[in-house]
This record gives structure tokens, C-alpha cells and sequence, in this order.
């Protein structure tokens, strides 16, 4: 009995000493937030109430352009530049700064409107200008009948032209200046000058920083073409430092954390891959007190450079085919018929990856200032602009007479000329004799096409008695069919604005006829190189690319980053055709161009490469620049285009040539066949080298 006594005397005395070492604990706690709250609290709440933070996102240089043997097609050049950062200065401030510094540069007055002027004046003068409103507009004002906005407009509009010539040369320079700093968002570094900023007046900045607040010294950047205008339309352009993020797309940049004078891609290339080319921005944080002012600034990211890509362009091989257009179109302009003859393409591919090697334009321009005749680059036009391009595309019309049973192999027509009532009569360009397929592509026959149209479209055909079809579908069943090779469809290119051709819209039995000897829709010359592609390599639409490799910046001392993303190969579709009726197909094309009688025979004969390919020569309706020049009826002219692939047997390469309004009248200069001859001849040239 007496142990449970101890026990229970024990157990009350640990659990007061615990409640009480609580109680205490507690105690001080308490103490210390009172002191802490009563002491010190006001201290904190100021502090708090000082302090905002801000971060700002600084751009960071734009990512090169290599071309496929990594040489630099497109680069950022470092200037010197003057910079102001609004840190919420106010307006007579930033004016204060503006004189200052117009002290110190020299500064282009060109782009000072005349309302530019009119704010600076009533800056300048704001007791003038508050005379302009009258004693009943100010009773009106204080009535709130009139708003501050109706009474600035006022002063505006009562300022004269005398008041503001009485503005100086130093006047002006000065605006220009006040105008660059206001036009900022706070915080937001603005431009003032970086074009033509001389060491001196750089030096002399820098030196006066201190009396000159929110502006820095610091280097910008241009974009640096290093092959000149060379594949120029399809490099695209970035937004100048003064113009900032488009305004049709502002809300989209925005969106993705861009600040308002951001320099992005405007066009082609640069657009299309902003977000590889733009970089990581960095971040800095601004901690300002209660009134604006800066007093800590703290990096929070270094940001990373943009990204560089690689294309597949070769650009010795696009100089060269650049110089052979050029060489070519000057040279057809001095054979009869040619007034109009002002542009040509070409596009090589890699039949079986997609790689586009080149894509050159060239095109014919008055210069405006001169009037005399220039050449221009145009690459753009191989994917944005189609015209009716003719025979070349009877590869594909065969390859559809097979599939839906019109025709087999070694199918006979008789080449005589078909006429359906009321028509003039369809025929070839002379008589060809009876064919089958193989030499119907090798002489280009357009009966033994007509023919094969008749049959898809389950036509019976009468000389001189009325057409017509029992397969209503068969403009789409061709169509659809020209799309599986890429003809009347979009490539798939990675550049905006491809165009996808004209398609003709009455569906008169002629039309169909038309349309298999590729006088009736209209194709680019990068769907004829998709199409000879598909044709070269087995069957397989390939998608043409011009960017091969993304790659992460390069490192100091080095001149590529790692890879980041391989562009491969990507097949689109495969075209549902047998091989026999492919290879009858590639045995037609060889003999064009191979075997005489073919009908590039005599450009192509000896070529050591053994080519295989297609002629063209359309009929079309002339709509170019000139088209005013002959009211409503444009004289016609003739399309000339060529697609070819070599070698024959295990093809490495594929081209497309297209020469709109290549002549009008009966002189035929041939520039297609001597552009593609040439072309051809320079890419085994260079590839042996």
C-alpha cells in the first residue's frame, strides 16, 4: 500500500512541472510578438509598404541560320546603342533628359510628325497654350460640359504654323529624342539610337550617365546576310528596334510573354520558327520603394540565347542556280515574244528525304528611281505562286488511267485529233501515229491523254458528235488522284503562305480533257518537284523541308551548339499504284530524255548523269504586271516547265523548272530546257567536287 502511495505523489508533480514549463514557454512567446508588434512594427510595415517588386524581361540575341554545310547564311552584327529605361519619370524630366542628351548626339529628325510638334510646343510653351481655350470653354470645363481631352484638342488645333516654325533645328532634335523616351513602357529598356552611333558619342554618354537618368549604354544588334540577296524572299524579315511587335499580331506575342518593342519574325522563315529563333529572355527584378524608384535590382535569369537552325539549302548550288536563271532570262528576252517573259523557278530536292536544295527565283522589275530593267530575288514564288505548267504532268495522268482501269499497260490509241461538236478539234502538236503509254510520255502525245480522260470519265466517244460522262465525279477522281503525288495540294513545306493552285471550275466534258495535259488547274514549281519525286524514288510523297537540324546555341570558343531536334524524313502518303505500272511510267520518262524523238532529247542527249523527266508547254491566259497594259484581252502565252529526276535507275536528285509566260507566238525560246540542262549539269558538278 504505502509503494502506491509513492506512485500516485509522483505522478501529480511531473504533470504540474510539464503544464507549468508550457505555460512558460508560452509566456515568452507571446512577450516576444508583443515586442516585436509594439517595437518594431511600424519599422516593417514602412518597409513593406516601400517596397514593389517588378520584373523585367530583356531580349537576348536572335539564333543563326546555317546553311547544310554549316556555313552562316544569316547572323546577328553587334552595334552601339543608346538606351532609356522609364523608371517613372515625369514628363518634365524625360524633356530634361532629352536636352541633355541631344547635347551629346546627333539625332535624325526625319520621323517627327506634325503632331509630334504640336505636343512638344505646348510642352515648351504651356502658358501659351492654355491662353488658346477661351473664358466659356473654361465655365463649360468647370460645368464638366467639357473634358480635359476636349479642351487639349483645342490648344492643338488653335496652335498655327507660325507658332510652330518658331521651333529650331535643336528644337526638333530635341523632340526626336523626347519623343524616343516617351513612347517606353516603364521599366522596358526603349532604343533611343543604334544606327550610326559614333565611338565618340558613346564615349560621351557613358560619361555623363550619371546626369542622365534612365539612360544606358550598351550594343544592340542587325541581322547580317552573309550571301547578300541570295535566297533573300524566303530568309524573311525581323521587326526593326523601333517598330516592335506587329500590330496585327500583338495580342498573340503578348500572350506568350513578349514585351510591346520585341523584335520577332515578320516573314517566312524567321516567322515560322519565332520561337526556335527568339530564345529564353532574361529576367531581372526591379525592388522600387513607395515612390518608383529603384533601389535593388537582382538578376533572376541569365536567359539563353535563341536557337540555331540548319537548313538543307546548299547555297553554293543556290548561287549557281541563281546565276543560270538569271543568265537564261536575260538571254530569252532577246528572242522574239518575249515582252512578257519577266520570272522562272527551279527546285532540287532530295527524292527521298525531302530535303529541298535549293529554290530560286528569279524575276524581272522596273526600278522605280532608275526605269531601267532589274533582277530581283523571288525564291518565295516556288511555293506562293502556280500557273498552268502542261505535259509534265502525264506521269501522273497515266499512273490514274491505270488505277481506275481506263488503261493497262501497253494500252494503243491512235494519235489522230479529236473533235467534240461545237469545238475546235483536240490534237497533239503534230501527228504522232499509234502509241502506247511509254511513248505517248516519251513524244508527249495529248490525244493518247484525251483518250484516257474519256475512258476514266466513262465517256463514249463520237468525232464530231456531243461528250459526255456517266462518271460525274471524274474532275475529282483526277484531282484527288494528281493530290496523291502533291499536284493541286499543299507540299507541306515549313514556310507560311504555300499556295495550293487555281482549280477550274466548269465541269464541261472539254475541261476534263484539259485538265489531264495540265491546261486547266494551276500548280507551283514545288508541287511539280513533290510530284517528280514521288515518281523518282518509288511511290512515296515525301514532304519538302528547308530546315534540317535545330541546334542548341554554341558554346564560347565553338561554332555549333549540340542538336537539339534531327528534321527526318516524313513521308505524307504512298500512292496506291503497282510497281510494273511505276516502272512503265520511269521507262517513259528515261526515253524523253534519252532516246531520240524524245522531246528533250536533243538538250539532254549525252548527259552523263542519265536523266529521266517530263516537258511542258501550256497554253494560258497572261495575267502579270502588264496585264493593264492590254485592256480586257491579254494576248495568250505559253508556260514552258520541265520536271526530271537522276539518275534514272537510283535517283539522287529532283528538279522542277517553271517559266511563266515564257513567250507569246509561235517562237518557242526553250528556256526551261536550257535552265534544266544547266541546273543539272552544276549539281553533279558540285556533288563530284
Amino acid at each position: 500500500m504505502e509503494k502506491q502511495k509513492k506512485k500516485k505523489s509522483h505522478f501529480p508533480f511531473r504533470l504540474n512541472f510539464i503544464f507549468f514549463s508550457v505555460f512558460f514557454l508560452f509566456s515568452v512567446l507571446i512577450l516576444r510578438l508583443g515586442f516585436v508588434q509594439i517595437v518594431y512594427g511600424e519599422n516593417f510595415k514602412r518597409d513593406l509598404e516601400r517596397k514593389e517588386d517588378i520584373t523585367v524581361s530583356t531580349p537576348v540575341p536572335r539564333g543563326k541560320i546555317f546553311d547544310r554545310d554549316y556555313r552562316v547564311i544569316v547572323d546577328n552584327t553587334p552595334k552601339l546603342a543608346i538606351t532609356f529605361t522609364n523608371q517613372g519619370y515625369s514628363q518634365q524630366e524625360i524633356l530634361e533628359t532629352a536636352k541633355k542628351l541631344a547635347k551629346l548626339i546627333e539625332k535624325k529628325t526625319d520621323m517627327v510628325t506634325d503632331r509630334d510638334k504640336r505636343d512638344f510646343w505646348m510642352l515648351k510653351n504651356p502658358k501659351l497654350a492654355e491662353a488658346k481655350i477661351t473664358t466659356q470653354e473654361k465655365a463649360l470645363y468647370a460645368n464638366k460640359k467639357l473634358t480635359d481631352q476636349n479642351l487639349y484638342t483645342f490648344k492643338l488645333d488653335r496652335i498655327t504654323m507660325a507658332e510652330l516654325n518658331q521651333l529650331t533645328a535643336d528644337d526638333l532634335e530635341v523632340l526626336a529624342i523626347y519623343r524616343e523616351l516617351s513612347k517606353g513602357y516603364k521599366f522596358i529598356p526603349e532604343t533611343v539610337k543604334n544606327e550610326a552611333v559614333t565611338e565618340k558619342e558613346f564615349a560621351v554618354v557613358s560619361e555623363n550617365l550619371q546626369v542622365l537618368p534612365g539612360i544606358e549604354t550598351g550594343t544592340d544588334w542587325d541581322r547580317s546576310y552573309l550571301f547578300n540577296n541570295t535566297l533573300r524572299s524566303v530568309l524573311g524579315n525581323v521587326t526593326k528596334s523601333g517598330e516592335g511587335l506587329p500590330a496585327d499580331q500583338l495580342d498573340y506575342f503578348l500572350a506568350r510573354g513578349y514585351s510591346r518593342n520585341d523584335r520577332v519574325g515578320k516573314s517566312q522563315l524567321e516567322m515560322q520558327y519565332e520561337d526556335v529563333l527568339h530564345g529564353n529572355k532574361s529576367k531581372v527584378k526591379n525592388i522600387t520603394d513607395k515612390t518608383g524608384n529603384v533601389i535593388e535590382t537582382e538578376t533572376v535569369f541569365a536567359g539563353n540565347k535563341g536557337k540555331d537552325l540548319v537548313l538543307s539549302i546548299d547555297m553554293d548550288l543556290q548561287m549557281a542556280v541563281d546565276k543560270i536563271i538569271e543568265e537564261e532570262l536575260w538571254a530569252a528576252k532577246k528572242w522574239p515574244g518575249t515582252r512578257l517573259t519577266d520570272r522562272a523557278y527551279v527546285v532540287l530536292m532530295d527524292p527521298h528525304t525531302g530535303d529541298v536544295l535549293a529554290m530560286s527565283g528569279k524575276k524581272i522589275v522596273r526600278n522605280s528611281k532608275t526605269g531601267k530593267a532589274e533582277m530581283m530575288d523571288d525564291a518565295l514564288g516556288t511555293f506562293t505562286t502556280t500557273y498552268s505548267v502542261g505535259s509534265t504532268v502525264k506521269g501522273a495522268t497515266i499512273l490514274t488511267g491505270y488505277k481506275t482501269g481506263a488503261i493497262s499497260p501497253n494500252t494503243y490509241f491512235d494519235d489522230a485529233g479529236i473533235k467534240i461538236k461545237d469545238t475546235p478539234i483536240k490534237k497533239s502538236y503534230a501527228y504522232l501515229g499509234r502509241l502506247n503509254e511509254i511513248n505517248a510520255l516519251k513524244k508527249s502525245s495529248n490525244v493518247y491523254m484525251f483518250h484516257t480522260a474519256i475512258r476514266i470519265g466513262k465517256g463514249h466517244y463520237q468525232y464530231d458528235k456531243p461528250l459526255n460522262f456517266s462518271n460525274k465525279n471524274s474532275f475529282e477522281t483526277i484531282r484527288n488522284s494528281f493530290a496523291s503525288f502533291g499536284l493541286g495540294t499543299r507540299t507541306g513545306i515549313d514556310l507560311p503562305n504555300e499556295q495550293t493552285g487555281f482549280k477550274g471550275q466548269s465541269k464541261l466534258p472539254g475541261y476534263l480533257l484539259d485538265l489531264v495535259i495540265g491546261q486547266y488547274d494551276t500548280y507551283s514549281a514545288m508541287q511539280l518537284a513533290q510530284y517528280v519525286s514521288t515518281i523518282a524514288n518509288g511511290g512515296h510523297r515525301m514532304q519538302p523541308h528547308v530546315v534540317k537540324q535545330i541546334r542548341e546555341p554554341a558554346r564560347d570558343g565553338e561554332t555549333l551548339g549540340p542538336i537539339l531536334k534531327e528534321i527526318n524524313p516524313i513521308v505524307l502518303n504512298t500512292i496506291d499504284v503497282k510497281k510494273e505500272w511505276l516502272r512503265r511510267v520511269q521507262i517513259g520518262f528515261k526515253k524523253v530524255m534519252q532516246e531520240p524523238g524524245g522531246t528533250a532529247y536533243k538538250f539532254f542527249e549525252g548527259a552523263p548523269y542519265s536523266p529521266a523527266g517530263k516537258t511542258g508547254t501550256a497554253e494560258a491566259f497572261y495575267d502579270g504586271p502588264l496585264r493593264s497594259h492590254f485592256g480586257k484581252e491579254p494576248p495568250p502565252v505559253m508556260n514552258l516547265s520541265l520536271v526530271s529526276y537522276a539518275p534514272s535507275s537510283h535517283p539522287v536528285v529532283a528538279m522542277a523548272v517553271l517559266v511563266p509566260w515564257a513567250y507569246d507566238g509561235k517562237e518557242d525560246n526553250r528556256a526551261n530546257l536550257k535552265i534544266g540542262r544547266r541546273v543539272l549539269d552544276t549539281y553533279f558538278q558540285i556533288k563530284r567536287k
